[in-house]
C-alpha cells in the first residue's frame, strides 16, 4: 500500500504541523471547528523532503494519484469539475512550512485556467471581465512562479496597457484591455520557454506542486531561515495546499482582505486589518494598491464586516493567541483562506500578553512562553524626541512602530552590501517584494510608496521589529535614478533621511533621539519573569552613570566592574600613563597615590547607587601598554616634534634678524611657535614612553603580562585599588549604606596567585578597619577564564567565596581562537558550512566552554557547598546561554545594561521550559 502523502481538510491532524505545515495545520483545525473554508488538501513536508532529495525532481511515487483522488472529493463538495468546460473547479496551489515565512515562498492562484475553462467560468458567471483578470493573474503568477519567466517582462506588458488606457490601477481596466493583457502574457512565456503555456490543467497542478517545493530552497526562504535561525527541527521541507478557489475580484459584492485579531503595532485590543473590494489576496499583501482600512467596511458590507468580527472572536478563542488570517468575500459569503499566529512587534507581544492574562485567555506562564525574549531588544531603542523642530516631508501608513535613521538605497542588493559594512541604511521602495528580503536584513528600516499596513513590508518589518512607513503616497519612488520626489523636494541615494514607523513621518536628514522608556506592560512582565526565575540577573557597569542605567533596566547588582574603564577619563589617563612609564617602585606608588581617591570616590558612588545590592569589582586585567599609544603612534609624532623644533629654532634666527624686517611681519610669523625647550621636554616624554611601549611589547598579550599575573608583578597597583575599594566600603557604612562589595581577581591559574592576592587584602583589611574603627564585610573571589582555573575549581573553592567565568576568555582558550582573527577570516564559512553551528562567542559552547564550566561548578561546590557562581561575558545576556547556565546551577548572570530585561526573560523561560 501506498504511504500517505495527502491528507483531507477534514482529517488532517491540526497539531502536526511538523508534517501539514502551520497553514496547512489551520485549514483542517478551522475546517473542523466548522469555520466556513473552501475545501481543500494537504500535501505532506515529506512529500516535499521526498522530490528534493531526488536527483531528477520526480514528485515520490502514489502523490499524484491521491492528489487526484483527493482532487475528486473537492470537486464533488463543490459541485465543479476540474478542467471541465461548465462550471469548472479552480485552485490555489500555496505553500506553508512548520514555522510561518511570510511572503518567502511561492502560491499560484486561478489554476486550472485555459481557453475553454475560461469560456466555462464566464458563462457561469455572467462576467468575462471577471474572467478575464482571473486568467491574466494566473498566467502571470504560473510563468513567473512555475516556469521561471521574469516579472519585468509582465510588468512591461502591463504597464504598456494600462498606459494606451490611461488608467492608473487595473481595476480601471476593460474586458478589451483585460484580454489584450492575457494575449500579451501568453507571448511573454512562448517567447522566453520557447514553449507554449500548459493548458491541461492536472499538468499545470503537478508543476505548480512543483515550484512550490522547490520554493523552499529559494534564496529568499534561505535568507529568511538563516537570519531567523529556524533549524532543520523546527521546520523542514513546506507543504502545499491545494485549495478550492473563491474569488474577491467578483465585483463590488466581493473583496479580499487580511486581518489581526489585535493590533499587531501596538497591541491594542481592535480588529486590524485591511480589504480591497473587487480583487484577490495577492493584491492586499503585495501592496500593489493601497487598500482601505477593515473599519470602512462597516459601512460598504455591514454585514460581511459583523461576520468578520464574530470569525475574529472565534479565532483567538480557539487558538487563545493572536491571529493574523486572510479572507474572501464572494458574492457576499465569506470564507476564511488561512490562519497563523500573528507576527508582532515587542510592543504588541508585551501588551497582548498582559491583557489576554487580565482576561482569563491565558496565564502567565503562557504569557512569558509567548514572548522571545531577544524581542525585548525593540523595546529599548531609541525614539525620535517628541520635541524635535524637524518639518517632515512626507506622510505614510505607520506600519511597524520605531524610528529609523539612515541613508536611502532603492535597492535590496546594495541595501545588503551596504549593511555589512556597518553603514546605516534605509531602505526606500515603491513597494517590496518577498525577493527583497536580504535588503530587509541589513536595512535600519523600510519606507514604501504603496502598500498598506497589512503589505509584505509590514508584515516583514514587523515580524523583524523594524520600523516601517508604508504608502506613503505623496512620494515618487523612481529605482532606476535612484531619486524620491516630494512635491518640489528631492533625496537621492546616500542621502540621510529618518522615518518613523510610529506616526508614518518622513523627514529629510537625522532628527534627535531620546532614550526609550519602559511601559507598564513591560515593568508588569519582568516582574512576573522575576517571580519565576532562579537566576539572578546582575549588570555589567563600569562607572555611577552606568549603574543608575543598570538599575533603570532591573538589574539586581553588579556582576562586573572593570576598573581599567575609570582610568579613562581625560583627566586620569596621564596619572595611568604617568605611573605605568616610572622607572622606580616609590615613582609609581606617588602616582598611584593620586588615583586612589579617585578610584575611591568611583567606588563609593556605584555602592551608593546599587546598595544594598551587591557589587563585583574586578581588579586591573588588561596589559598595562593598553593605556598607551602604539609604537607607531609615538614614532610618528617624534618625528614631527623634531620638525618642529627645527622650524622654531629657524624662525628664532630670523628673529634676531629684525632690523631686516618690518617688526610686524616678524610677529606675524613666528605667532603660533613655542619655545623650543619646551618642544624638547615633550619629545623627552614620548621617547620615554616609546622606550617602554617597546620594552612592554608582548608576542601574544592577551595571554601575556595582564590580570594576576600583573597584579603579581606590580602589587603596589592591586594594593591601590584594594585600598580604594575597602575605604569606599568603610565610608559608605559609616554613612548608615547597606554596601555587599565582592573583590574578583581576574586571570587566575592557580590557588598560589589567589593566596598572595588575598593575603594583601586582609593585610588591607586590618588597616582600614583600625583607620575607621569599624568592621568590613566583604568577598573575595575569583574569575574562571583559564582553562586551568575550571579544571582546579577545587583548589581556587579554598580560598575564593565565588566564581565568575568570563566566557569570553575562557572561549578563546578552549577553541584556541583569536576573537578577532576569527571572526574576520574563516568563523562565518565554519558556520555557513554547518562545521560550527554558531559563533561560539555570540552563543556559548554547552559542549566544550559549557562542559568545563559544568565541572567546575561541581567541583567547586564540593569543597565550598555555598559556594556563588556566575557569568559574567557576553553570553550572559544571550537566552539559550542563559537557559544553559540554569540547567547547570549558577546562583547569577551579568551582562551589559540593555541586556538585562532580556536577560530576566530568558531566566524565567529557563524554569519553565525545565518544567515543560
Amino acid at each position: 500500500m501506498s504511504r500517505k502523502w495527502v491528507y483531507d481538510f477534514t482529517e488532517g491532524d491540526g497539531k502536526n504541523k511538523k508534517l501539514l505545515g502551520g497553514k496547512g495545520a489551520n485549514l483542517c483545525e478551522m475546517t473542523q471547528i466548522d469555520l466556513n473554508v473552501p475545501p481543500g488538501f494537504v500535501i505532506t513536508t515529506e512529500a516535499c523532503l521526498a522530490y528534493l532529495d531526488d536527483p531528477e525532481r520526480r514528485l515520490p511515487e502514489g502523490v499524484m494519484e491521491q492528489v487526484h483522488a483527493n482532487l475528486a472529493a473537492v470537486e464533488k463538495k463543490t459541485g465543479r469539475t476540474f478542467g471541465g468546460r461548465e462550471k469548472p473547479l479552480l485552485v490555489s496551489v500555496r505553500s506553508g512550512s512548520a514555522i510561518s515565512m511570510p511572503g518567502m515562498m511561492d502560491t499560484i492562484l486561478n489554476l486550472g485556467l485555459n481557453s475553454q475553462t475560461l469560456l466555462g467560468l464566464i458563462n457561469g458567471t455572467g462576467n468575462d471581465r471577471f474572467g478575464y483578470d482571473a486568467y491574466r493573474r494566473f498566467i502571470q503568477l504560473f510563468g513567473k512562479v512555475a516556469l521561471g519567466v521574469p516579472e519585468e517582462k509582465f510588468d512591461t506588458e502591463f504597464e504598456a496597457v494600462k498606459q494606451k488606457a490611461g488608467v492608473k490601477h487595473d481595476v480601471d481596466l476593460s474586458t478589451s484591455d483585460l484580454t489584450d493583457i492575457c494575449d500579451r502574457f501568453l507571448k511573454v512565456v512562448q517567447l522566453f520557454t520557447h514553449k507554449p503555456f500548459p493548458t491541461d490543467p492536472y499538468e499545470q497542478l503537478e508543476i505548480a506542486i512543483k515550484a512550490v517545493f522547490n520554493s523552499w530552497m529559494g534564496k529568499r526562504a534561505i535568507d529568511y531561515r538563516r537570519e531567523f535561525k529556524i533549524t532543520p527541527e523546527q521546520a523542514n521541507g513546506t507543504a502545499v495546499n491545494v485549495v478550492a478557489m473563491v474569488f474577491g475580484n467578483m465585483g463590488n459584492d466581493s473583496a479580499t482582505g487580511v486581518g489581526f485579531t489585535r493590533d499587531p503595532g501596538t497591541g491594542e485590543n481592535v480588529m486590524f486589518g485591511e480589504y480591497l473590494v473587487n480583487a484577490q489576496g495577492e493584491d492586499v499583501v503585495a501592496g500593489i494598491r493601497t487598500p482601505k482600512p477593515v473599519a470602512a467596511m462597516a459601512q460598504e458590507l455591514p454585514k460581511q464586516f459583523n461576520e468578520l468580527m464574530e470569525l475574529r472572536r472565534k479565532l483567538e478563542a480557539h487558538y487563545k493567541e493572536v491571529q493574523d488570517f486572510e479572507y474572501t468575500i464572494e458574492k457576499g459569503t465569506l470564507y476564511c483562506l488561512q490562519t497563523r499566529n500573528g507576527k508582532m512587534n515587542a510592543t504588541a507581544l508585551v501588551r497582548t500578553s498582559v491583557e489576554m492574562v487580565k482576561t482569563g485567555l491565558i496565564d502567565k506562564r503562557q504569557a512569558l512562553l509567548r514572548i522571545n525574549p531577544e524581542m525585548l531588544n525593540q523595546l529599548l531603542f531609541p525614539r525620535l524626541d517628541p520635541k524635535n523642530s524637524s518639518k517632515p516631508v512626507a506622510k505614510g501608513l505607520p506600519a511597524s512602530p520605531g524610528a529609523a535613521i539612515g541613508i536611502a538605497v532603492f535597492d535590496a542588493d546594495r541595501a545588503e552590501k551596504l549593511g555589512r559594512t556597518g553603514e546605516r541604511v534605509i531602505l526606500v521602495r515603491e513597494e517590496t517584494k518577498p525577493e527583497d528580503i536580504h535588503g530587509f536584513f541589513a536595512s535600519q528600516g523600510i519606507l514604501t510608496s504603496r502598500g498598506g499596513k497589512t503589505s509584505h513590508a509590514a508584515v516583514v518589518a514587523r515580524g523583524m521589529g523594524k520600523p516601517c512607513v508604508s504608502g506613503a503616497e505623496g512620494i515618487t519612488v523612481d529605482i532606476h535614478l535612484k531619486v524620491a520626489r516630494v512635491g518640489d523636494t528631492e533625496f537621492y541615494e546616500g542621502d540621510l533621511i529618518t522615518i518613523d514607523g510610529t506616526t508614518g513621518l518622513v523627514y529629510l536628514g537625522e532628527v534627535p533621539m531620546i532614550e526609550a522608556e519602559f511601559s507598564p506592560e513591560l515593568e508588569t512582565i519582568l516582574s512576573w519573569a522575576d517571580e519565576v526565575a532562579q537566576l539572578q540577573v546582575m549588570a555589567n557597569a563600569d562607572t555611577p552613570e552606568d549603574s543608575v542605567r543598570a538599575l533603570k533596566y532591573g538589574a539586581m547588582g553588579i556582576g562586573l566592574c572593570r576598573t581599567e574603564r575609570m582610568f579613562n577619563g581625560v583627566e586620569r589617563l596621564p596619572i595611568m600613563v604617568e605611573m605605568i612609564i616610572a622607572e622606580t617602585k616609590e615613582d609609581r606608588i606617588a602616582a598611584l597615590g593620586k588615583l586612589l581617591p579617585i578610584q575611591r570616590e568611583d567606588f563609593k558612588q556605584i555602592f551608593e547607587v546599587m546598595a544594598p545590592r551587591p557589587v563585583t569589582i574586578r581588579l586591573l586585567d588588561p596589559p598595562i601598554h593598553e593605556f598607551l599609544p602604539t609604537e607607531k603612534q609615538l614614532v610618528d609624532e617624534i618625528k614631527e616634534l623634531k620638525n618642529l623644533r627645527e622650524t622654531i629654532r629657524g624662525m628664532r634666527v630670523l628673529t634676531d634678524a629684525a632690523h631686516f624686517m618690518n617688526l610686524s611681519e616678524i610677529k606675524s610669523k613666528i605667532q603660533g611657535f613655542t619655545d623650543p625647550e619646551l618642544v624638547d621636554t615633550v619629545i623627552a616624554k614620548k621617547e620615554t614612553m616609546l622606550k617602554k611601549v617597546r620594552a612592554l611589547h608582548e608576542v601574544n598579550p592577551m595571554l601575556g603580562h595582564r590580570g594576576v599575573r600583573l597584579g603579581l608583578t606590580f602589587p603596589e597597583i592591586y594594593e591601590m585599588q584594594i585600598r580604594a575599594v575597602l575605604e569606599a566600603t568603610a565610608e559608605c557604612l559609616k554613612a548608615g549604606i547597606e554596601v555587599h562589595p565582592e573583590i574578583m581577581v581576574p586571570q587566575v591559574c592557580t590557588a598560589q596567585e589567589l593566596k598572595r592576592v588575598k593575603e594583601w587584602v586582609l593585610e588591607i583589611q586590618k588597616s582600614v578597619e583600625k583607620a575607621y574603627g569599624l568592621a568590613l564585610k566583604f568577598k573575595f573571589g575569583s574569575m574562571l577564564e583559564v582553562v586551568r582555573a575550571c579544571m582546579r575549581a577545587d583548589n581556587l573553592a579554598e580560598e575564593a567565596e565565588f566564581f565568575s567565568f568570563g566566557t569570553n576568555d575562557l572561549t578563546q582558550a578552549t577553541f584556541s581562537f583569536s576573537r578577532e582573527d576569527a571572526e574576520n577570516k574563516f568563523l562565518p564559512m565554519y558556520n555557513l558550512s554547518n562545521i560550527l553551528q554558531d559563533n561560539p562567542f555570540e552563543v556559548l559552547d554547552v559542549k566544550g566552554v559549557g562542559r568545563l564550566m559544568e565541572q567546575a561548578v561541581k567541583w567547586g561546590r564540593q569543597v565550598r557547598a555555598d559556594m556563588k557562581v556566575g557569568i559574567c561575558g557576553e553570553h550572559g545576556g544571550h537566552p539559550a546561554s542563559i537557559i544553559f547556565c540554569h540547567k547547570i546551577g549558577l546562583s547569577y548572570v551579568s551582562c551589559s545594561g540593555p541586556r538585562v530585561p532580556i536577560a530576566r526573560l530568558a531566566a524565567a523561560h529557563a524554569v519553565l521550559l525545565e518544567k515543560i
